[in-house]
């Protein structure tokens, strides 16, 4: 059976420090998977917001997002603190990729890889549209 495997970018510009609540463990009593991608939102929201912008407010245009991808590496418990490295690559010209790695604070264990796919959309048009050139700048700084 075929495995995704994700190949992070070198460098990330951007982290998160988001704790692991009791409503994110699940009846393995470990992090769920579906909890996963809710703390990546969350990391993704708050990337976001450094550089001034939101999902539906970025940079004169809105993003939905296309694909996800989660490449599991260990567990992570209740009360753990992730740190959540996030950056941004792949463009094109209607989107690009995020790519997270998420770290047990810890024991700077890496608990997960992921990436999600991001297109610019035009909710008044309900269509996709360019990438901004203001969003993509300030996207690619270091």
């Amino acid at each position: 059976m075929a495995r995704i495997k994700i190949h992070l970018p070198d460098t990330f510009s951007f982290f998160a420090r988001i704790p692991v609540r009791i409503t994110d463990v699940n009846y393995g009593n470990h992090l769920g998977n579906d909890a996963l991608l809710s703390l990546i939102h969350e990391a993704r929201m708050q990337y976001l917001k450094s550089l001034g912008f939101t999902e539906m407010e970025f940079a004169g245009v809105g993003l939905i997002m296309s694909d996800a991808a989660i490449e599991f590496k260990a567990e992570a418990f209740y009360g753990d603190v992730l740190k959540v490295y996030v950056a941004a690559a792949d463009f094109s010209k209607i989107g690009f990729d995020l790519y997270y790695e998420l770290v047990k604070e810890e024991a700077e264990a890496t608990i997960a890889v992921a990436k999600t796919g991001m297109v610019c959309f035009d909710y008044t048009k309900r269509k996709v549209t360019a990438v901004p050139q203001e969003a993509k700048e300030k996207m690619s700084e270091p």
